[in-house]
């Protein structure tokens, strides 16, 4: 499955519009996460297990996006939109994936 944030492809054509196809998740943060980021926040440095809580929640809704994709048998998706959010007093990260899902030759 290509997924591309672009509208085309170049030497692609699309063949056939399938729709909007979407993935979401949405990852708690336990306390020790939390602890060992705030350690982080004061002594400088990047924040190790946010960043490996994010890149899980990007993955998992990359590929729930793709599998309803699949489900309605496209073998692309384009404009693909990644968005994330903090809720639940920011003790919760939600990531939501969109984009269209199309046939291309």
């Amino acid at each position: 499955m290509l997924v591309v944030t672009t509208p085309n492809i170049e030497g692609k054509r699309v063949t056939q519009y399938l729709g909007l196809v979407t993935g979401e998740t949405i990852l708690g943060a336990n306390i020790m996460r939390d602890f060992m980021a705030s350690i982080t926040d004061i002594i400088g440095g990047r924040s190790t297990a946010y960043e490996e809580s994010l890149k899980e929640a990007k993955r998992i809704a990359t590929e729930e996006m793709i599998a309803e994709a699949q489900r309605l048998g496209a073998n692309a998706i384009l404009s693909v939109d990644l968005d994330f959010e903090t809720v639940g007093q920011g003790s919760m990260l939600m990531v939501s994936l969109s984009g269209t899902a199309v046939v291309i030759e």
